[in-house]
């Protein structure tokens, strides 16, 4: 009797064995077809980066005094607000 039940014990832990190798193999599958999904849209994000860039760059090129102009006004305010920084935290410290 007591053999019996080992036996049971025995073909229950390989049938799990079997099912844990079947799990893992399925698991292998799809992240090879997950590497196949994401390597299309990690391309296709590529593309679409490459094309925003090239027209910001071409619409820069384009407009080449406006954004020089614009580049000279923000170090402009940059620097504006900077010195309002400055003035501030130098009256907080002296008060």
């Amino acid at each position: 009797m007591k053999t019996e039940q080992q036996g049971k014990a025995e073909k229950m832990f390989q049938d799990i064995g079997k099912g844990i190798d079947g799990l893992i193999e399925d698991l292998h599958k799809a992240k090879e077809r997950a590497k196949v999904e994401y390597a299309d849209e990690i391309n296709e994000l590529k593309r679409s980066g490459d094309k925003l860039n090239e027209e910001i760059n071409n619409f820069r090129n384009n407009n080449k005094d406006k954004f020089d102009d614009v580049e000279q006004s923000l170090q402009k305010a940059a620097h504006e607000l900077k010195n309002a920084f400055e003035t501030m935290f130098k009256k907080k410290k002296e008060d």
